[in-house]
């Protein structure tokens, strides 16, 4: 951190806060709370979907620096690094209208806003002499990490065992809840994975040398951004040293934060003063990443005083009645902070709770009314198709690529989860750290003649060696690598001097890879095109360290963040999970399979606490509406996951969230609509098939 004398800025508050006047009273209230009390309570806003957080949140900022808060020492913490950006440039935006052009200076001095990830690793880097780490760790993804412990299991014989041990993806994410939930590892398998309770002392043994593997390696995974950060702050000098830097701490999006977060911030900041934490109960929908709604519910009763409670409820994206029909839902919850979203977008149209008989109907009926949304003017981009699992879309997506309608699915293969990225990466993060042996293994197999035997002999030579690079250099060549291995040892030390310089070396790397892309993919052309665009993004950042460490902790959008290939469309339909549509809003929303199995989903039926979050869910997924919005209620559903040839059906009842004392907050459709062939059939047959089999016997 940069300790150099404070920013001169003297207080404004002699001017009239003319920028604060776009603000509801609630808003208000929470922008210039505690600001110039030197005692003031940590503040918890509780802000209601569509309510306007970010802008709150951003002029909260802009009013600080207004009033003379050093830039230096506010950290603002977000959960991603573009939101951090967007952050900064509001908080200019609205700084500017006071202080002119010296608010470009003072926003760009907000150096800690970032991730809660983002953030550890700046303060682990800064702190590595303290705690015995060696500052030029790295850092690896959920892939990498899995693969890390795969090493150690099968090195322990788990993968031999007489009965199944649990997959490499199964372990870490046991680890992982077991860290961010900060709890015990026989209470996490008897709570989460049941399955795997009888494997508990091997796990032990598996977790102890998966730790060990990473200390060895010098690679930290994510879990250990905030653990060893957490770990740090419990020394009662570095928590001091480290809280002590910053006035004040806002946290954005509080209620997805899990146990170790929570404990990180009242770590930073034990009294409270200069505390803001902002989220909203109600849009609690991450307990699978061990995020918990305990952090939010419980927030103000940790301090003493307690923190201001501030509540949001003006919404200004949705119609009245799509609020009255959330609220109906949400209101039904065990537990919550009193909030009824109102708005002054009145609306004669209810949410439609609409009957079909089977998912081939769901479809057709969506496809319909986003054609017909579109011929009144609606753009495809304007609307979305909401569901809980990304298998539930199968049949509307059959139908839309019938129909030849162009859509975005969201929540498939991400940037870094794609093969050819992952290589290029594995090039640099192992010059950055040559005993990263996850990087290593990957990067020498992508040459021909180099299979996991020889890679492993590699690694195993330059294990000891205090210069790992100069002894690559000296280590046996893999008999059938030839000029392959050669190259790529010249290509290593040249990086490594670091001679072509930041971001000039990514074009290094690329030429490099280029010849193993064209020899393993068949669509190299396609994926060389995500090479030069990631050599773009790394133009973006002031070092190879710096761009390792936050594309693994933040990854950009890119084409692969798409579960299919890019558009060239100018306009398509969205279809999201609701886990990746939270913070999205469109005109037309749609849910699909609004019923018992499906939602709540009958994986997330075992607890009251599991019940509670599907519920959260479906209000999540109705106020991303903003005038129109359809539930569908599919009367039977195929199970997902059975073979081509399957017809394993279940027929479905409403969802039990939406009981039948709510109805009335809904217009109630059935599809496709009567016509008098349907009426008739539906009074009664018209041929008796009784009487004819009746009569073939006498």
């Amino acid at each position: 951190m940069d300790r150099a004398g404070p920013i001169t800025q003297a207080p404004l508050l002699s001017l009239p806060a003319t920028y604060l006047d776009g603000l509801n009273p609630e808003q208000r209230l929470a922008v210039e709370h505690g600001v110039g009390i030197a005692a003031a309570c940590p503040l918890l806003v509780i802000a209601g979907a569509g309510s306007g957080k970010t802008n709150t949140l951003a002029h909260r900022v802009a009013h600080l620096l207004v009033n003379g808060a050093d830039p230096r020492r506010i950290l603002l913490m977000t959960f991603s690094r573009r939101a951090a950006a967007e952050m900064t440039r509001r908080v200019e935006r609205i700084a500017r209208k006071v202080m002119g052009d010296s608010a470009g200076v003072m926003t760009s001095a907000l150096s800690w806003a970032g991730t809660f990830h983002g953030i550890g690793a700046r303060l682990l880097r800064e702190h590595a002499e303290q705690i015995g780490l060696d500052q030029a760790f790295t850092i690896h993804d959920r892939e990498d990490s899995a693969d890390l412990i795969n090493l150690v299991r099968h090195d322990l014989g788990f993968s031999r065992t007489e009965s199944r041990f649990p997959t490499k993806g199964t372990c870490l994410s046991i680890y992982s809840r077991c860290v961010n939930a900060e709890t015990e590892l026989d209470q996490v398998l008897g709570a989460a994975f049941p399955w795997c309770a009888g494997w508990s002392a091997e796990l032990k043994a598996l977790f102890a040398g998966y730790v060990e593997a990473k200390q060895r390696q010098n690679v930290l995974d994510y879990d250990d951004l905030l653990l060893y950060w957490a770990q740090t702050m419990a020394e009662p000098a570095l928590a001091a040293d480290i809280g002590g830097r910053f006035d004040h701490v806002l946290v954005d999006e509080y209620q997805d934060t899990n146990r170790l977060q929570s404990s990180i911030l009242l770590a930073l900041k034990p009294g409270g003063i200069g505390l803001t934490v902002v989220g909203d109960d109600a849009q609690s929908i991450y307990s699978f990443r061990a995020a918990t709604v305990r952090n939010i519910l419980d927030f103000p009763q940790q301090f003493s005083p307690p923190a201001r409670i501030v509540t949001l409820d003006r919404n200004y994206r949705s119609t009245q009645p799509i609020l009255a029909a959330a609220n109906g839902v949400i209101d039904l919850a065990a537990e919550r902070f009193t909030k009824n979203l109102w708005t002054d977008r009145t609306s004669g149209a209810r949410p439609q709770l609409v009957g079909v008989r089977d998912e081939a109907d769901q479809a057709r009926y969506i496809v319909e009314r986003i054609l017909d949304n579109r011929e009144g003017g609606s753009t495809l981009k304007q609307q979305a198709v909401l569901f809980r699992t990304s298998s539930h879309s199968g049949p509307l997506e059959i139908e839309l690529t019938r129909r030849n309608i162009p859509f975005v699915k969201f929540g498939g293969l991400k940037f870094l989860d794609a093969a050819h990225i992952k290589d290029m990466l594995a090039l640099l993060r192992f010059v950055q750290n040559p005993r990263d042996r996850v990087a290593g293994f990957r990067l020498m197999q992508l040459m021909q003649g180099v299979g996991p035997t020889s890679a492993q002999r590699a690694l195993d030579f330059i294990d000891a060696a205090a210069d790992p690079i100069a002894a690559l250099a000296r280590a046996p060549a893999p008999p059938r690598a030839g000029d392959d291995w050669r190259a790529f040892i010249e290509t290593v030390i040249e990086l490594r001097a670091g001679s072509g310089g930041w971001p000039a070396e990514m074009e290094r790397v690329r030429l490099w890879y280029e010849p193993q892309l064209d020899r393993i993919h068949e669509d190299a052309a396609t994926r060389r095109a995500d090479l030069i665009q990631l050599e773009q993004i790394a133009g973006g950042y002031p070092s190879r360290e710096r761009f390792l460490t936050e594309l693994t902790l933040d990854p950009p959008d890119a084409t692969s963040d798409q579960a299919g290939v890019p558009l060239l469309d100018e306009d398509y339909l969205i279809l999201s999970t609701i886990h990746s549509a939270k913070g999205q809003e469109w005109k037309s929303v749609y849910v699909l399979n609004v019923v018992d199995g499906c939602m709540p989903s009958d994986l997330g039926t075992g607890t009251s606490a599991e019940i509670e979050e599907e519920r959260r869910l479906l209000y999540v997924a109705m106020t991303r509406a903003k005038d129109d919005l359809h539930l569908v209620v599919p009367q039977r559903f195929f199970t997902h996951g059975q073979n081509a040839q399957g017809d394993r059906h279940v027929y479905g009842s409403r969802s039990r969230f939406i009981p039948d004392r709510l109805l009335n907050l809904f217009e109630r459709v059935s599809w496709p609509p009567a016509t008098a062939e349907t009426i008739a059939a539906r009074q009664g047959p018209r041929i008796d098939i009784g009487a004819r089999m009746r009569g073939m016997w006498r």
